[in-house]
């Protein structure tokens, strides 16, 4: 069975060590987290085409940038995403088996307002700008709040309502809450050769020949990481090359993969791990179900 260890996590980036696996099942991870990970965003923009008149003032719904211009900014902002919250149009219980063009409620929409006008300085309009009609919790965060989508002068103002439904990266870019998706060999520092070793902690970087345990071996994942970079040093070019020639090296360790992914904001690095590997099991599930009805 393969075994998962978070090695670092923050609020967008994660690193997980995958053990006792090959390298196939790690990259069907890195699809699923791509392509198939369900996440919220915003699907369709109405904008309000009309003309106020304030103090004397015109207000017109207009801006420097087209409709189409605007939208597609929408689509990519992170919409915090509830999966137990909120379901697919086609599997809502409420709307599944309406026409599309009538699906939409609270167990499957997310509703948002925008209303904003210019002044002599210029306004900009942000995600804050954003009002979800419902729960607090669906507010674009405050970390992605000053992510700009437009920016108004005197006279000009831009009103639209706009909703976001759940999706897949496979339909559309929107959907994929990912980016960074990658994945390698998890290695270890192995000293070959000790006394041209010298030649690489002699030059005072971060590794040190103490970090290596009795058996000449460096194990730790983040003092691996540094010692690549140390290596560099070393490394084909240096004039350090021909002397100090591979005294230390990196082994791959079998059957054992780093991930390592960042996401939009729109979910947690964890959870979106856990929502790809939930997807991707029901996947085989279903093939097994469906062998068995053949067989």
């Amino acid at each position: 069975m393969v075994k998962a260890e978070i090695l670092y996590e923050d609020d967008e980036k994660i690193n997980i060590l995958l053990k006792e696996t090959d390298r196939a099942f790690v990259n069907s991870i890195r699809r699923t987290l791509i392509s198939d990970t369900p996440k919220m965003a915003i699907d369709t923009v109405k904008f309000v085409k009309k003309t106020e008149v304030e103090n004397g003032e015109v207000w017109e719904t207009d801006g420097p940038l087209p409709d189409e211009v605007i939208a597609q900014r929408l689509a990519m902002i992170p919409i915090p995403t509830n999966h137990g919250g909120f379901h697919f149009q086609d599997e809502c219980p409420d709307c599944s088996e309406m026409v599309e063009e009538e699906r939409g409620c609270v167990q499957c929409t997310m509703l948002y307002y925008c209303q904003v006008k210019g002044s002599k300085e210029g306004v900009w309009v942000t995600a804050g700008d954003l009002n979800f009609l419902g729960d607090p919790e669906g507010f674009i965060p405050e970390k992605y709040r000053p992510i700009p989508i437009t920016k108004l002068f005197q006279g000009q103002m831009i009103e639209f309502s706009a909703t976001a439904v759940m999706g897949r990266g496979r339909d559309h870019v929107k959907w994929s809450p990912v980016s960074g998706v990658a994945f390698n060999p998890r290695q270890i520092g192995v000293i070959k050769i000790k006394s041209r070793a010298k030649i690489l902690w002699d030059l005072g970087l971060g590794i040190k020949a103490s970090d290596f345990d009795k058996n000449g071996k460096l194990e730790d994942f983040y003092k691996v990481e540094q010692l690549k970079k140390d290596l560099n040093h070393v490394g084909s070019g240096t004039e350090e090359s021909r002397e100090f020639n591979d005294a230390v090296i990196l082994e791959d360790v079998p059957d054992e993969f780093v991930l390592s992914f960042e996401t939009d904001g729109s979910m947690s690095p964890k959870v979106a791990f856990e929502m790809a590997v939930s997807e991707l099991s029901g996947r085989f599930s279903g093939i097994e179900d469906d062998l068995k009805a053949v067989l």
